[in-house]
């Protein structure tokens, strides 16, 4: 009966129970609202200032560019590149996206 913003949140915190060094998160904010979306990107934040690892797998650009330090970009199965978040481009991330094809 939960909202997909509060499912995503009830899950998170679920895994957040068990103390993890390092998060995955694949697709975080799909198909929600928002404000949920905030909610998750500010508890992302306070994990990573707090010392852990978030691994946040997504296909939104901006989501991307907004939240991460780094960007691992796959190409076909392939690592095609890292770039650090604040020293490039959604060109540049796209070109290396499309290196492998």
């Amino acid at each position: 009966n939960l909202s997909g913003g509060n499912q995503q949140k009830v899950i998170i915190g679920r895994w957040l129970l068990t103390s993890p060094d390092i998060l995955m998160l694949d697709e975080p904010t799909r198909g929600i609202d928002v404000g949920a979306k905030y909610e998750i990107y500010q508890l992302m934040l306070d994990l990573a200032n707090k010392g852990k690892g978030i691994i946040m797998i997504s296909s939104e650009m901006p989501e991307l560019l907004g939240v991460t330090d780094r960007i691992l970009v796959m190409s076909n199965g392939r690592v095609a590149g890292i770039v650090n978040t604040h020293e490039t481009s959604q060109e540049e991330i796209l070109k290396l996206a499309s290196l492998y094809l």
